[in-house]
């Protein structure tokens, strides 16, 4: 079934959409949602400033970080007040798209009544369809999306979230009056115009250019240990290696990713998100793909800061 104006509700942001979600649909001090950890961090910030438990049911580390849905479905099935899952495909901070069937099982609960949001904030960069699409098919999915990424729209602060009118009625019904302001709707519609969708999809391949040149060029770095999770997103998890054991292994280290990421900071004004301490992500920064000039200084500085950290033997 085709989207409607009805089916969407704008928001300041991801980050409101995520709170009104919460605010819609869970009762404080008494409900809670489900995340699936390695994630955005910012479900459990919202869950927290409203009061409601967090469920976690980490990523398959061993599988891609691949959605575990029967482990889910158990934990749904044995606790009445979890309200909401939140699921972020393609997945923040590792980078892969969670399998459209594996949400569907979630979907299916036989007994479950709570909803499925799934997050898209960087679907504009992974092959596939969008699960908005399908709101109008599943009276429990909520898809949210921005105009951070791909549009490169951060500063305007647009969220947009996609569910089946009842749904969307209620959560616009929760949002404060007038709070989307007129530049932000003029530049966003300027944007969602041909000529703007023309100008993100060049620069959507820039950046998908650029996120491919990383793939080669990083893992040549000595100390580089390759890639966790997939490439569907503006951004690669990059794993770090530690000093060779006494048996000569070079294992993911965590004190190597985060010198990586101080001498980063410090030296070049480069920012990169340590991940080292989320679960299956030992030694890990999450690393966004800039420009040529961009990724030049950062291929660089990450040779300089491992061979300053390790030593000329790295």
């Amino acid at each position: 079934m085709p989207l409607h104006p009805d089916n969407v509700c704008l928001g300041v942001g991801s980050d409101e959409s995520i709170d009104v979600v919460i605010r819609a649909f869970c009762t404080p001090g008494k409900d809670k949602i489900l995340i699936c950890p390695p994630t955005y961090g910012m479900y459990e910030v919202s869950a927290s400033v409203n009061d409601v438990a967090v469920v976690a049911v980490e990523l398959d580390a061993e599988n891609g970080f691949a959605l575990r849905p029967d482990m889910i479905n158990e934990a749904l099935s044995s606790d009445p007040h979890i309200k909401i899952v939140f699921i972020c495909s393609p997945a923040n901070p590792t980078g892969n798209l969670i399998c459209e069937s594996e949400i569907v099982k979630v979907l299916e609960h036989p007994t479950w009544n709570g909803v499925v949001v799934v997050d898209e904030a960087y679907v504009d960069f992974a092959p596939g369809r969008s699960l908005a699409e399908r709101v109008n098919e599943w009276p429990n999915l909520i898809v949210t999306q921005t105009l951070s990424k791909a549009f490169g729209l951060a500063g305007i602060r647009l969220g947009v979230t996609f569910s089946q009118s009842q749904i969307s009625q209620l959560l616009n019904n929760l949002k404060g009056p007038f709070n989307m302001s007129s530049p932000t709707i003029a530049l966003a519609t300027a944007a969602l115009q041909p000529a703007g969708l023309t100008l993100m999809e060049a620069n959507r391949k820039a950046m998908v250019k650029q996120r491919d040149r990383m793939l080669q060029e990083l893992p040549k770095i000595p100390g580089v240990g390759g890639f966790l999770g997939g490439c569907n997103t503006n951004f690669l998890l990059v794993q770090f290696l530690g000093r060779p054991t006494s048996g000569g292994q070079r294992l993911p280290d965590n004190d190597t990713a985060a010198a990586v990421a101080r001498a980063l900071a410090t030296d070049s004004s480069v920012l990169v998100r340590y991940r080292g301490m989320e679960p299956g992500c030992v030694g890990s920064l999450r690393i966004t793909v800039g420009t040529k000039e961009e990724v030049d200084i950062m291929l660089l500085q990450v040779r300089r800061a491992l061979e300053l950290h390790l030593g000329t033997t790295a």
